[in-house]
Protein backbone atom coordinates (compact mmCIF):
# COMPACT_ATOMS: atom_id res chain seq x y z
CA UNK A 1 0.00 0.00 0.00
CA UNK A 2 1.32 3.43 -0.91
CA UNK A 3 0.56 6.97 0.18
CA UNK A 4 1.29 9.81 -2.27
CA UNK A 5 1.51 13.56 -1.75
CA UNK A 6 2.30 16.13 -4.44
CA UNK A 7 3.92 19.42 -3.46
CA UNK A 8 4.87 22.33 -5.69
CA UNK A 9 8.44 21.14 -6.28
CA UNK A 10 8.56 17.55 -5.01
CA UNK A 11 6.51 14.36 -5.07
CA UNK A 12 6.47 12.09 -2.02
CA UNK A 13 5.45 8.43 -2.15
CA UNK A 14 5.56 6.16 0.89
CA UNK A 15 5.34 2.39 0.87
CA UNK A 16 3.41 2.18 4.14
CA UNK A 17 3.96 -1.56 4.52
CA UNK A 18 7.76 -1.39 4.27
CA UNK A 19 8.23 2.11 5.65
CA UNK A 20 10.20 3.41 2.67
CA UNK A 21 9.58 6.96 1.42
CA UNK A 22 10.67 8.20 -2.02
CA UNK A 23 11.15 11.95 -2.45
CA UNK A 24 11.27 13.00 -6.10
CA UNK A 25 12.59 16.42 -7.11
CA UNK A 26 10.08 17.64 -9.69
CA UNK A 27 11.22 20.76 -11.53
CA UNK A 28 12.07 19.18 -14.89
CA UNK A 29 11.98 22.50 -16.79
CA UNK A 30 15.13 23.57 -14.88
CA UNK A 31 16.61 20.07 -14.52
CA UNK A 32 15.25 19.75 -10.97
CA UNK A 33 17.33 22.69 -9.73
CA UNK A 34 17.07 23.38 -6.02
CA UNK A 35 15.31 26.64 -5.15
CA UNK A 36 14.25 27.97 -1.76
CA UNK A 37 10.77 26.52 -2.07
CA UNK A 38 12.12 23.03 -2.77
CA UNK A 39 14.53 23.30 0.16
CA UNK A 40 11.64 24.32 2.43
CA UNK A 41 9.41 21.48 1.21
CA UNK A 42 12.12 18.84 1.63
CA UNK A 43 12.86 20.21 5.10
CA UNK A 44 9.21 19.98 6.09
CA UNK A 45 9.02 16.36 4.91
CA UNK A 46 12.18 15.44 6.81
CA UNK A 47 10.83 16.93 10.02
CA UNK A 48 7.60 14.99 9.61
CA UNK A 49 9.36 11.71 8.83
CA UNK A 50 11.86 12.16 11.64
CA UNK A 51 9.05 11.72 14.15
CA UNK A 52 7.40 8.89 12.22
CA UNK A 53 8.51 5.62 13.78
CA UNK A 54 7.15 3.72 10.76
CA UNK A 55 9.75 5.38 8.49
CA UNK A 56 12.68 3.02 7.87
CA UNK A 57 14.49 4.62 4.90
CA UNK A 58 14.29 7.51 2.42
CA UNK A 59 15.13 7.49 -1.29
CA UNK A 60 15.90 10.75 -3.10
CA UNK A 61 15.62 10.89 -6.88
CA UNK A 62 14.82 13.29 -9.70
CA UNK A 63 11.87 13.38 -12.06
CA UNK A 64 12.80 12.09 -15.51
CA UNK A 65 16.21 10.83 -16.56
CA UNK A 66 17.96 14.09 -17.49
CA UNK A 67 18.80 15.20 -13.97
CA UNK A 68 18.89 14.02 -10.40
CA UNK A 69 19.39 17.65 -9.39
CA UNK A 70 21.35 20.06 -11.56
CA UNK A 71 22.34 22.18 -8.59
CA UNK A 72 21.02 25.37 -7.07
CA UNK A 73 18.67 27.54 -9.12
CA UNK A 74 21.12 29.97 -10.78
CA UNK A 75 18.50 32.71 -11.01
CA UNK A 76 18.16 32.67 -7.23
CA UNK A 77 21.87 32.11 -6.67
CA UNK A 78 22.87 35.19 -8.67
CA UNK A 79 20.68 37.40 -6.49
CA UNK A 80 22.14 36.17 -3.21
CA UNK A 81 24.58 38.15 -1.10
CA UNK A 82 26.65 37.45 2.00
CA UNK A 83 23.54 37.50 4.21
CA UNK A 84 22.10 34.49 2.38
CA UNK A 85 25.37 32.56 2.84
CA UNK A 86 25.27 33.04 6.60
CA UNK A 87 21.62 31.90 6.69
CA UNK A 88 22.95 28.45 5.64
CA UNK A 89 19.62 27.36 4.16
CA UNK A 90 21.01 24.63 1.93
CA UNK A 91 23.77 23.69 4.37
CA UNK A 92 21.22 23.13 7.13
CA UNK A 93 19.01 21.05 4.82
CA UNK A 94 21.88 18.78 3.81
CA UNK A 95 22.99 18.43 7.42
CA UNK A 96 19.43 17.35 8.25
CA UNK A 97 19.68 14.68 5.54
CA UNK A 98 23.04 13.45 6.82
CA UNK A 99 21.80 13.38 10.43
CA UNK A 100 18.40 11.89 9.61
CA UNK A 101 17.94 8.94 12.01
CA UNK A 102 17.18 6.44 9.25
CA UNK A 103 19.30 5.65 6.17
CA UNK A 104 19.00 7.79 3.06
CA UNK A 105 19.72 6.70 -0.51
CA UNK A 106 20.40 8.88 -3.57
CA UNK A 107 19.12 7.31 -6.81
CA UNK A 108 20.96 9.33 -9.45
CA UNK A 109 19.93 9.55 -13.09
CA UNK A 110 21.41 12.24 -15.32
CA UNK A 111 23.17 15.22 -13.81
CA UNK A 112 24.01 15.60 -10.11
CA UNK A 113 25.95 18.85 -10.14
CA UNK A 114 26.83 21.44 -7.54
CA UNK A 115 24.14 21.34 -4.89
CA UNK A 116 22.79 18.15 -6.46
CA UNK A 117 26.09 16.38 -5.93
CA UNK A 118 26.28 17.82 -2.43
CA UNK A 119 22.82 16.48 -1.60
CA UNK A 120 23.82 13.05 -2.90
CA UNK A 121 26.96 13.15 -0.74
CA UNK A 122 24.82 13.95 2.32
CA UNK A 123 22.97 10.67 1.75
CA UNK A 124 24.25 7.41 3.18
CA UNK A 125 24.41 5.48 -0.10
CA UNK A 126 24.56 6.62 -3.72
CA UNK A 127 23.32 4.61 -6.71
CA UNK A 128 24.09 6.02 -10.14
CA UNK A 129 22.90 5.22 -13.64
CA UNK A 130 25.56 4.37 -16.19
CA UNK A 131 24.68 7.69 -17.85
CA UNK A 132 24.96 9.77 -14.66
CA UNK A 133 27.32 12.73 -14.44
CA UNK A 134 28.47 14.17 -11.11
CA UNK A 135 30.62 17.11 -10.13
CA UNK A 136 31.22 20.37 -8.31
CA UNK A 137 31.57 23.05 -11.00
CA UNK A 138 30.94 26.00 -8.64
CA UNK A 139 34.33 27.69 -9.19
CA UNK A 140 33.38 28.29 -12.82
CA UNK A 141 30.56 30.48 -11.49
CA UNK A 142 32.74 32.35 -9.01
CA UNK A 143 31.69 30.47 -5.87
CA UNK A 144 32.66 27.29 -4.00
CA UNK A 145 30.77 24.11 -3.07
CA UNK A 146 29.41 25.83 0.02
CA UNK A 147 26.75 23.37 1.19
CA UNK A 148 29.10 20.71 2.50
CA UNK A 149 30.99 19.88 -0.69
CA UNK A 150 34.39 20.97 0.59
CA UNK A 151 33.78 18.88 3.71
CA UNK A 152 32.07 15.72 2.44
CA UNK A 153 33.86 15.19 -0.88
CA UNK A 154 37.31 14.60 0.73
CA UNK A 155 35.74 12.10 3.12
CA UNK A 156 34.45 10.08 0.16
CA UNK A 157 37.22 10.34 -2.43
CA UNK A 158 40.28 11.54 -0.49
CA UNK A 159 41.73 15.03 -0.11
CA UNK A 160 43.88 15.08 -3.24
CA UNK A 161 41.11 13.92 -5.57
CA UNK A 162 38.62 16.29 -3.95
CA UNK A 163 40.98 19.21 -4.51
CA UNK A 164 41.44 18.28 -8.16
CA UNK A 165 37.69 18.00 -8.76
CA UNK A 166 36.79 21.21 -6.92
CA UNK A 167 39.69 23.34 -8.24
CA UNK A 168 38.98 22.36 -11.86
CA UNK A 169 35.21 21.95 -11.66
CA UNK A 170 35.68 18.78 -13.70
CA UNK A 171 32.65 16.53 -14.12
CA UNK A 172 32.95 12.77 -13.74
CA UNK A 173 31.07 9.98 -15.45
CA UNK A 174 29.44 7.18 -13.48
CA UNK A 175 32.25 4.66 -13.96
CA UNK A 176 34.87 7.06 -12.60
CA UNK A 177 32.54 8.08 -9.76
CA UNK A 178 32.38 4.41 -8.77
CA UNK A 179 36.13 3.89 -9.01
CA UNK A 180 36.95 6.87 -6.76
CA UNK A 181 34.26 6.09 -4.18
CA UNK A 182 31.84 8.90 -4.99
CA UNK A 183 29.04 6.36 -5.56
CA UNK A 184 28.54 2.82 -4.27
CA UNK A 185 26.67 1.29 -7.23
CA UNK A 186 26.36 1.86 -10.97
CA UNK A 187 23.45 0.19 -12.75
CA UNK A 188 21.50 0.62 -15.97
CA UNK A 189 19.39 3.75 -16.10
CA UNK A 190 16.08 1.89 -15.90
CA UNK A 191 17.28 -0.02 -12.81
CA UNK A 192 18.41 2.89 -10.63
CA UNK A 193 15.22 3.45 -8.65
CA UNK A 194 14.50 -0.27 -8.44
CA UNK A 195 18.00 -0.90 -7.06
CA UNK A 196 17.42 1.85 -4.50
CA UNK A 197 14.11 0.30 -3.48
CA UNK A 198 15.65 -3.15 -3.13
CA UNK A 199 18.42 -1.72 -0.96
CA UNK A 200 15.91 0.28 1.11
CA UNK A 201 13.76 -2.82 1.59
CA UNK A 202 16.74 -4.80 2.86
CA UNK A 203 17.54 -2.01 5.31
CA UNK A 204 13.90 -1.73 6.42
CA UNK A 205 13.86 -5.44 7.28
CA UNK A 206 16.43 -4.89 10.05
CA UNK A 207 16.10 -3.52 13.57
CA UNK A 208 15.42 0.23 13.21
CA UNK A 209 17.14 1.05 16.51
CA UNK A 210 20.24 -0.94 15.59
CA UNK A 211 20.44 0.70 12.16
CA UNK A 212 19.95 4.14 13.73
CA UNK A 213 22.72 3.63 16.26
CA UNK A 214 25.06 2.24 13.61
CA UNK A 215 24.42 5.31 11.45
CA UNK A 216 25.21 7.69 14.33
CA UNK A 217 28.49 5.90 15.02
CA UNK A 218 29.49 5.72 11.37
CA UNK A 219 28.67 9.37 10.74
CA UNK A 220 30.88 10.44 13.62
CA UNK A 221 33.78 8.08 13.09
CA UNK A 222 36.21 10.65 11.68
CA UNK A 223 35.50 13.16 14.44
CA UNK A 224 36.05 10.78 17.36
CA UNK A 225 39.14 9.35 18.97
CA UNK A 226 39.44 5.58 19.08
CA UNK A 227 38.68 5.55 22.81
CA UNK A 228 35.52 7.64 22.39
CA UNK A 229 34.34 5.63 19.38
CA UNK A 230 34.74 2.32 21.18
CA UNK A 231 33.06 3.67 24.31
CA UNK A 232 30.08 4.82 22.24
CA UNK A 233 29.93 1.43 20.51
CA UNK A 234 29.79 -0.30 23.89
CA UNK A 235 27.11 2.09 25.14
CA UNK A 236 25.02 1.58 22.00
CA UNK A 237 25.41 -2.17 22.30
CA UNK A 238 24.30 -2.04 25.93
CA UNK A 239 21.09 -0.31 24.91
CA UNK A 240 20.50 -2.80 22.10
CA UNK A 241 21.17 -5.82 24.31
CA UNK A 242 18.14 -4.82 26.40
CA UNK A 243 15.93 -3.89 23.45
CA UNK A 244 12.85 -6.18 23.19
CA UNK A 245 13.31 -6.33 19.43
CA UNK A 246 16.79 -7.81 19.88
CA UNK A 247 15.32 -10.61 22.01
CA UNK A 248 12.53 -11.25 19.50
CA UNK A 249 14.86 -11.33 16.50
CA UNK A 250 17.36 -13.64 18.19
CA UNK A 251 14.60 -15.94 19.45
CA UNK A 252 13.23 -16.16 15.90
CA UNK A 253 16.72 -16.93 14.56
CA UNK A 254 17.25 -19.73 17.08
CA UNK A 255 13.81 -21.16 16.41
CA UNK A 256 14.46 -21.22 12.65
CA UNK A 257 17.82 -22.94 13.26
CA UNK A 258 16.17 -25.63 15.37
CA UNK A 259 13.50 -26.13 12.71
CA UNK A 260 16.12 -26.44 9.95
CA UNK A 261 18.12 -28.92 12.02
CA UNK A 262 15.01 -31.02 12.71
CA UNK A 263 14.16 -30.96 9.01
CA UNK A 264 17.68 -32.16 8.11
CA UNK A 265 17.51 -34.95 10.70
CA UNK A 266 14.23 -36.12 9.17
CA UNK A 267 15.73 -36.00 5.69
CA UNK A 268 13.32 -33.30 4.49
CA UNK A 269 16.18 -31.01 3.41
Amino acid sequence: MTKSTTYQTIDVVTDTKKGVTTITFNRPSVRNALNEMMAAEIGDILRTLRDDTACRAIIFTGAGTRSFMSGADIAELKARNHTHAFMRITTSLYQAIEAFPRPTIAAIRGYALGGGCELAMACDVRIAATTAVLGQPEVSLGIIPGAGGCYRLPKLVGLGRAKELIFTGRLVQADEALSIGLVEYVVDEDQVVEKARTLADSIAANSPLAVHMAKVLLNGHTEMSTAVALALESTSQAVLYDDPEKHRRMADFLERRVSRRAARDKGDV
